[in-house]
This record gives structure tokens, C-alpha cells and sequence, in this order.
């Protein structure tokens, strides 16, 4: 066995458990456990708060709309040939599925209130609808071959202020020419805790908005279409191809765009959480420097007693690098045990619950993240061992006839 490591070895096996040097370690490796859980936690809990709210808002608006350009100001637009568009958009490989939409406004009446929203008509003809992991109460909707569905999806909110439930069935009015009016059936209660969605919208299926348009819509036209792409991080550069191929009249509104707000307070969440994390490792980096410092402080004598035997600085400055190592990879070890506990308790049984009116979500999100969690036990690892470097530069300084007087 090496030397320097020999004798780090014997220096921990010979610890006394009530001295002050064994509970300066203590603290050591409890501030480096703590500092690792506590980042490994954070990070989880934030990249699944920023997953959780970026799939509620993808669910509405997926990755890019596409539409035509109109001088309009309304929400309801002028139409697009949606086979067409669709060929067109699957011949870029970045995009994964397609889904048709419409939308138009109007006015909701029960016999108790009055309210406006937007109806939003949608299809399955690429794949299941995102807006199924919004489904809080019912059924989603139904899409028949033949006719038109008359179930509607409605948030929460809209179902608290109309006072409707699962099964009810309200009037619908839409102020056009000629004015029109449908009943439609409460199928299912959505809910994703974000006002911009939640207070306007309603679901329903994309053929009653061609059936209400006048003229009436063929099968071929749609409002828009809604195109989710394979990697979220090539939205600006897959929006410039979309730019250059697609025909001139058809106008491309990034989700980032739309609800730049949302986005940009994420951002902000992101660099804050960065910042506190920056502060923990300082933390647990400056409480290994101390150690180590004690530890040479408490060891002068046996310092000095080597450098008499002919041991060499960088020796000795080896044997306290592995025991520092020694203590970061116990702590790190006991973090990582901790961190990675709470998050499976917290991802499978939902302890820590939280306000949907406050936070958007009903309980503390976890996003399981291997490769982040493999960043910051590795940059725990540099950092404690750069901060066990420093105080052992110490040693070449000691003179061993002082080191051996010194009490």
C-alpha cells in the first residue's frame, strides 16, 4: 500500500470519537452530504416544475402555430387547405406530428350566468391530444366518424362560474351573421392551474367550428395548425427553415413567443436556483478547507516527526489529499442516498402537496434527470477535492524542529 495512504488510513481508524478533530470531520462530511442533496433535490424539483408547466402550456398551443396572416385583430382567422400544410410540414425531419385546430368566440348562458370564452375545435389525426393529461373530471372527448361531436371540454374555472358539472348541458351563442346557437354537453373538466388558459378556453371537436363558420367549411380547411417538433430546443432554428419553405401568406407564432412571459419567469427561476447552488458549494467547499486545516494543525507534530524521517512534502501533503478524498466520498455517498430517497418518496406517494392557485400544480414536481445528477456529483467532487488542495500547500511551510515542539 502507498505510503501517504497508509498512514490517511491509520489517521481515520485512530480518529478519537470525542476529540474536536472527529467532529470537525463530522461536520465536514455532513456539510458536503447536505450541500450534494440539496442540490440534486433543487435541481429535480426545478426542472419538473419547469417540465410540468411546459406541457401544460404545449398542450394548448404545441411547439409552433401555424395560420394564415390576416389583418384581423379577431381570434378567428381566415382558413387553410390542412392536407396540404401537413405534407408540406412532415417533410421537415425536426417535426414530429401535426394536429389541426379552429377556434372561434362565444358567448356561454345557463339559466344562472353569463359568460365568454373561446372554442377551441380540435382533432386526433396525428395522435392522442396533449390536452388529455389536463383531464381532472369525465371523459375526454369523442371524435365519431360521421357526425360531429357535441361534447365539450371545460376548465374548471369556466365549470366553478357557470356552475356545471360532468353531464350538463349549456347554451352556446355565437354572435356572427347570421347568429347561432348550440347546445353543447359538458364531457369533461380540465384544469391546468394557468389563468391564460383556464378562464378562456373551451375544447370541442374542430367540426362544429367548420359547421358554424358561414359559409360552412369543407373538410379540407382548418383555423391553423399545430406542429410539435422532435427537440424543443430547435424551435428558432427550425422556424427560420419553416420561413424559408413555407408559402408567403402563412404567418409562424412560437410558443416562447405567445407566452414569452411564462417563458421568460422560468428563465428566471432557472439563473436564481443556479446562484443558490453556486452559494451551497461554497459552502460545503469552505467547511472542507477548514477541516483539512485542522487536521494539519493537530497533526504538526507527526508532521514534523516525518519531514525528520526523510518524508518529502508532497508525501505528506498525499496523505492528507486522501484523507480529504476520503471524507468527500463518504459525504458525497450519504447526499446522494438522501437526494435521491426524498425524490422517490416524493415522486410515487406526493407528500409535500401544494396550492394549484398559487404554484399551478397540486404537489411538488420531481423530474428524474441522470445526467444532470451525474454533473453535480461531479462537480461536488472537483470542487471539495481543488479545497483540500489549499490548505495541504500548508505543510511545505513547517520546519520540522518547530513542528516537533509545537503544542
Amino acid at each position: 500500500m502507498n505510503v501517504a495512504r497508509y498512514i490517511s488510513h491509520k489517521i481515520d481508524g485512530g480518529a478519537d470519537s470525542g476529540s474536536f478533530t472527529s467532529s470537525v470531520t463530522k461536520i465536514a462530511i455532513i456539510s458536503i452530504a447536505m450541500g450534494l442533496a440539496v442540490m440534486v433535490v433543487s435541481f429535480a424539483i426545478l426542472q419538473g416544475f419547469r417540465n410540468e408547466i411546459q406541457n401544460k402550456i404545449f398542450s394548448f398551443g404545441a411547439h409552433m402555430q401555424i395560420s394564415r396572416y390576416d389583418t384581423n385583430n379577431s381570434l378567428e382567422v381566415a382558413p387553410i387547405a390542412g392536407p396540404r400544410l401537413v405534407q408540406e410540414l412532415h417533410q421537415f425531419p425536426e417535426v414530429k406530428s401535426t394536429q389541426p385546430y379552429a377556434v372561434k368566440t362565444a358567448i356561454i348562458k345557463t339559466k344562472e350566468e353569463v359568460l365568454g370564452v373561446v372554442l377551441k375545435g380540435i382533432a386526433e389525426t396525428d395522435g392522442l391530444s396533449p390536452m388529455r393529461q389536463n383531464l381532472v373530471a369525465g371523459k375526454f372527448l369523442s371524435f365519431p366518424d360521421t357526425t360531429a361531436s357535441e361534447d365539450v371540454l371545460i376548465s374548471r374555472k369556466v365549470a366553478d362560474k357557470l356552475r356545471l358539472a360532468v353531464g350538463d348541458k349549456a347554451l352556446f351563442y355565437f354572435i356572427q351573421n347570421p347568429p347561432r346557437i348550440r347546445q353543447f354537453r359538458v364531457s369533461g373538466i380540465y384544469s391546468t392551474g394557468l389563468d391564460e388558459f383556464d378562464e378562456v378556453y373551451v375544447i370541442g371537436d374542430i367540426r362544429q367550428i367548420r359547421a358554424l363558420n358561414s359559409p360552412a367549411w369543407p373538410d379540407s380547411l382548418v383555423g391553423g395548425m399545430e406542429v410539435v417538433l422532435k427537440d424543443f430546443n430547435t424551435l428558432d432554428k427550425t422556424e427560420e427553415k419553416f420561413l424559408e419553405s413555407l408559402p408567403y401568406d402563412l404567418k409562424i407564432d412560437k410558443i416562447t413567443d405567445q407566452y414569452a412571459q411564462l417563458f421568460d419567469w422560468l428563465q428566471l427561476l432557472n439563473r436564481n436556483v443556479i446562484i443558490f447552488l453556486l452559494l451551497i458549494i461554497f459552502v460545503a467547499t469552505f467547511n472542507m478547507v477548514a477541516t483539512i486545516f485542522i487536521m494539519i494543525l493537530e497533526r504538526t507534530n507527526m508532521i514534523g516527526v516525518l519531514k525528520a524521517l526523510g518524508a518529502t512534502d508532497t508525501q505528506i501533503r498525499r496523505m492528507f489529499f486522501f484523507r480529504g478524498l476520503s471524507l468527500t466520498v463518504r459525504g458525497m455517498l450519504i447526499g446522494n442516498i438522501i437526494a435521491v430517497g426524498f425524490c422517490a418518496i416524493q415522486y410515487f406517494f406526493h407528500v409535500i402537496p401544494l396550492d394549484p392557485e398559487n404554484y399551478y400544480m397540486d404537489r411538488v414536481p420531481i423530474s428524474w434527470d441522470p445526467r444532470m445528477l451525474i454533473i453535480l456529483n461531479v462537480a461536488t467532487f472537483v470542487a471539495s477535492l481543488l479545497a483540500v488542495l489549499i490548505p495541504t500547500y500548508l505543510i511545505s511551510r513547517i520546519k520540522p524542529v518547530v513542528a516537533i515542539k509545537f503544542d
